[in-house]
């Protein structure tokens, strides 16, 4: 079958951004980054593009075969919007449920394929919890946990900002969609707060927004129950409870960002956990089926790259591959729930999850 995407536009060069690119780039796509400060020294070409000139969005669009947005959330609706105007493929990592429910109406017009939350949480996990779902008859629950953290926490908050803080800050404020007795509703970030255990080592698990993408639409009367949380080191959710709410940080997301990447900077050793599990009848026996995974930094192309940034940007890739390839649908919205595991898990970027290495060019 022949490929159905060979150039992509890669837009933010940050570390994530910069690994989509280079994963891509290894893969065999042909390449072009694109950041609005400029770029250093890189494997692939790059460009300078201001992505709120939207003129110029889609006359750059109209060139590629697929865009990838590694941006904040706040800039992916008009870039999505360019996107679909020029029906060139459209991927991103997008956490937030508003700018997602933007680009699922956009993508009823587009010509190409319009794939939001490809990354780790949303993404990944998504496409796991649709792997267990599938293994009952019928589901009494489907709970979906991830955490990227520290492998060396230090202080009351044990964490490091490894990821967006725009993005976390959104997490942990936003109201999270569930699940609950058969009851779609939705409740309080940082509520729920439970225990959870892996490789005897003792963890809590919250509630926070956007993890389970658009799983409430596919599963709704078919689950009577499922959430997401995220899993910090204990005593996590009290320490942000208390900066957020009690200090009112609140109110000012932009410099509860900052704050907390000033306070805990990014570390190279970290550590992905995932602790998904599924409940239900598998012909009349009530069973229990889990995924729990550790997944640690990984070498790729020469260097040793964080846990939490291997694990999104493989993510996102694995699905630009099955588009391309014809695994998945090359016109309309894509939700991470219709994805199989075992097919995502043989592509070339989703043998990391299998602890094998990068599976080189197409």
């Amino acid at each position: 079958m022949g490929h159905r995407i060979d150039s992509v536009l890669v837009l933010g060069l940050g570390k994530v951004g910069h690994l989509v690119a280079l994963l891509l780039h290894e893969t065999g796509f042909t390449v072009t980054g694109a950041d609005l400060h400029g770029a250093g020294e890189f494997e692939f070409p790059t460009r300078i593009l201001d992505v709120e000139d939207n003129s110029r969005l889609i006359e750059e669009f109209s060139r590629y075969d697929a865009v990838v947005s590694c941006l904040p959330f706040y800039f992916n609706a008009d870039i999505a919007a360019a996107a679909a105007v020029c029906s060139t493929h459209y991927f991103d990592l997008t956490e937030d449920v508003a700018t997602t429910r933007r680009i699922m109406e956009m993508s009823n017009d587009s010509g190409a394929a319009m794939a939001p939350q490809c990354g780790l949480a949303p993404g990944f996990i998504a496409i796991v919890g649709a792997d267990l779902a599938a293994r009952f008859n019928r589901i009494r629950s489907i709970k979906l946990r991830v955490g990227a953290l520290p492998k060396h926490p230090t202080g009351l908050l044990g964490y490091a900002f490894n990821w967006s803080p725009e993005g976390v800050v959104n997490e942990y404020l936003n109201d999270c969609e569930v699940i609950e007795e058969g009851v779609r509703k939705w409740v309080s970030p940082m509520e729920w707060i439970e225990k959870i255990v892996i490789d005897g080592l003792q963890l809590e698990a919250f509630t926070t927004s956007g993890g389970l993408g658009t799983m409430c639409d596919t599963f709704e009367g078919i689950v009577e129950n499922l959430d997401y949380k995220s899993i910090r080191y204990p005593g996590h959710a009290n320490m942000m409870n208390f900066f957020l709410h009690e200090l009112l940080m609140r109110e000012d997301r932009k410099r509860a960002g900052e704050i907390l990447v000033n306070a805990k900077p990014p570390v190279s050793e970290d550590v992905v956990y995932i602790h998904a599990s599924g409940e239900g009848w598998q012909n009349g026996r009530l069973a229990r089926e889990e995924f729990v995974r550790a997944y640690k930094p990984v070498e790729i192309a020469g260097a040793e790259r964080r846990a939490i940034a291997w694990t999104t940007a493989a993510s996102l890739c694995s699905v630009v591959e099955m588009v391309s390839c014809g695994e998945l649908p090359e016109r309309g919205f894509i939700r991470q729930e219709s994805i199989s595991l075992q097919r995502f898990l043989a592509t070339r970027n989703g043998r990391l999850y299998s602890g094998l290495p990068h599976g080189g060019r197409l």
